[in-house]
């Protein structure tokens, strides 16, 4: 039904958007040395896509391009999860913690925006 869709959409587009919040501020915690400063600009780039391309999804009025910017928003999730992990086991993060929630994050955030894919194309539209 419409009004659990709107709620799900707004949800999730908090949701991307803490992440982030989050994640820059896990990046900005980095060390200033050349390794730090890589992973803090791709890490900033892959959070903030996420929260980005997910507000184009709740903007997009086809399918073809909801299923377009929710495929980007899926890509750059792994891509976060990718360099946080990198930075875990380059042992730079000040905060294993919340570096470790924010990897379990953007596999969850991934995870249903893949099944949502999923249902719309497998939706008949028209």
């Amino acid at each position: 039904n419409m009004s659990d869709l709107s709620q799900f959409k707004e949800e999730m587009k908090s949701r991307t958007n803490k992440f982030a919040h989050r994640c820059v501020k896990l990046a900005l915690a980095l060390p200033e040395d050349q390794l730090g400063k890589h992973i803090r600009g791709q890490l900033t780039r892959s959070s903030t896509s996420v929260a980005a391309n997910y507000r184009a999804v709740c903007g997009a009025l086809s399918v073809p391009v909801i299923v377009s910017k929710m495929s980007i928003a899926i890509e750059e999730a792994d891509e976060t999860e990718f360099w946080i992990d990198f930075a875990l086991e380059e042992n730079i993060v000040r905060d294993e913690s919340e570096a470790r929630t924010l990897v379990k994050e953007a596999h969850e955030i991934a995870s249903i925006m893949i099944k949502a894919r999923h249902t719309l194309q497998n939706t008949k539209h028209g």
